[in-house]
């Protein structure tokens, strides 16, 4: 019988890589903490609990690099893909999913397959030198003792950033009078309409208010631990955004363009918008709004937005530190620990940002895994695919000496060749989409084959 690959992590990445194992024919046994330890962040017991956005972003794969990423991955047969589309929720482009039904039908689906185990409790330290194939999927909240385990193995020290939660509103409590329902440019995306997000406008006097009192308001105090933890750019605080200048969240998260207040037929100076949270659409999660704020500060501030002043809210907003590896110096282009080959990682601990680009490095790992437990060649996706180019990022087209975490951005693939028709804008990443998935496809049919 084929000896089982151990996963370490049940969450996004440590689902996949099991589910990739698992559909290869090899046996995987999920090592999963919680519910025996908890964390920061995660509130259920369940795998692959959602815990900062319930959107997996842009769906479109002609010209969004994420979206691409998503319809690669379907072809690949991700478990996450699967259970996405299957809790899908309004929400303009963008592939948005119903929180509770989406962990429940991925821990369903593990639970009920013949060749995966689930154990529960913490994996503390490096494995146990007998498990000769391990997958560490641990994310951004690694325990303390796998961390320093990794740190001292390795001699790097840890990197690390915060990941901020944004607060959730009850639908009911929206005042309608003042706010409305559109998607950016009246985009229809997966199971929407165009008319996918609440939008709470704000002229300049609000605006400059809410401004000022993010500015000035009470934040929870780091523990000594975290003090000297840069944020991730891409997931600021709201406070800290606002911090860099009176016009940094009308220019970002709070942009009003693409958007017509019904009340007054213009555009307003800025507008917060508010996206579906589940699938009864009682919920909804304040865009852009993650925060470290002080509990009452933020029922107090996010009052202030028109629309919200009545706001109940069902989760406030959260921090919590994540951690992450120097993966161009650590890792080879399998994601195998240079200094421990039997160890390979995925997920947010490699420098991906993102539940999307997390389960990608997930699905690569548990087929890396797969191959090399039946003896069959690791061969990583071409460059040109949304998994080849990011998996080279992290793997060495990064700078070791300044990594930071990176999103999937068709700046990672390679250019057209020379003789490809002249494009620019859109055309160009639609040309470099299509080039994308044929080139997966010539991969898993080269894949087919040899098994």
């Amino acid at each position: 019988m084929t000896k089982a690959v151990h996963v370490i992590g049940g969450g996004l990445a440590g689902c996949e890589a099991a589910w990739q194992l698992a559909r290869a024919g090899v046996p995987v046994i999920v090592h999963e903490m919680r519910p025996v330890r908890g964390t920061a962040a995660h509130q259920t017991d369940r795998l692959a609990e959602l815990v900062c956005s319930n959107s997996f972003r842009s769906d479109d794969a002609e010209y969004n690099a994420v979206g691409l990423l998503h319809e690669e991955m379907r072809r690949c047969g991700s478990l996450i893909l699967a259970a996405g589309d299957a809790h899908k929720l309004p929400a303009g482009g963008a592939l948005a999913v119903d929180r509770e039904g989406f962990a429940a039908e991925v821990t369903m689906r593990l639970e009920a397959h013949p060749l995966v185990e689930i154990s529960r409790g913490e994996v503390a330290g490096l494995p146990p030198q007998d498990w000769d194939s391990v997958i560490v999927a641990t994310g951004p909240l690694t325990s303390d003792a796998l961390s320093a385990a990794i740190g001292d193995l390795t001699g790097e020290d840890d990197l690390a950033f915060f990941d901020a939660i944004a607060p959730i509103v009850y639908r009911e409590s929206v005042d309608l009078s003042k706010a409305w329902f559109q998607s950016r440019y009246d985009k229809v995306g997966p199971g929407g309409d165009g008319k996918d997000y609440i939008n709470c406008p704000l002229d300049e006097t609000q605006y400059e208010a809410f401004i000022a009192a993010l500015v000035v308001a009470d934040k929870a105090e780091f523990h000594e631990w975290e003090g000297k933890t840069p944020y991730f750019e891409g997931c600021l605080p709201i406070e800290v955004m606002a911090s860099r200048g009176l016009d940094t969240l009308r220019y970002g998260p709070m942009k009003p363009v693409g958007l017509t207040d019904p009340n007054t037929g213009r555009r307003a100076h800025a507008v917060l918008q508010l996206r579906q949270d589940n699938a009864l659409g009682t919920l909804y999660n304040l865009v852009g709004c993650q925060t470290k704020l002080k509990y009452a500060e933020q029922a107090r501030i996010f009052r202030m937005i028109p629309g919200l002043a009545g706001a109940e809210f069902a989760r406030l907003g959260g921090i919590h530190r994540n951690t992450f590896m120097n993966s161009p110096r650590l890792l080879d282009g399998s994601l195998r620990l240079k200094a421990m080959p039997r160890l390979r990682f995925a997920g947010q601990i490699t420098g991906v940002e993102g539940y999307v680009e997390s389960a990608a490095m997930g699905l690569l790992t548990g087929r890396f895994a797969a191959a090399e437990r039946v003896g069959a060649e690791t061969v990583p996706p071409p460059l040109t695919t949304a998994l080849g180019a990011l998996l080279a990022h992290i793997t060495g087209g990064a700078d070791a000496g300044n990594f930071q975490p990176m999103n999937v951005n068709f700046g990672l693939f390679p250019p057209l060749p020379a003789d490809a028709p002249k494009a620019k804008g859109r055309d160009r990443k639609r040309l470099v989409a299509l080039r994308a998935l044929a080139d997966l496809d010539g991969w898993l049919s080269v894949g087919r084959a040899a098994a």
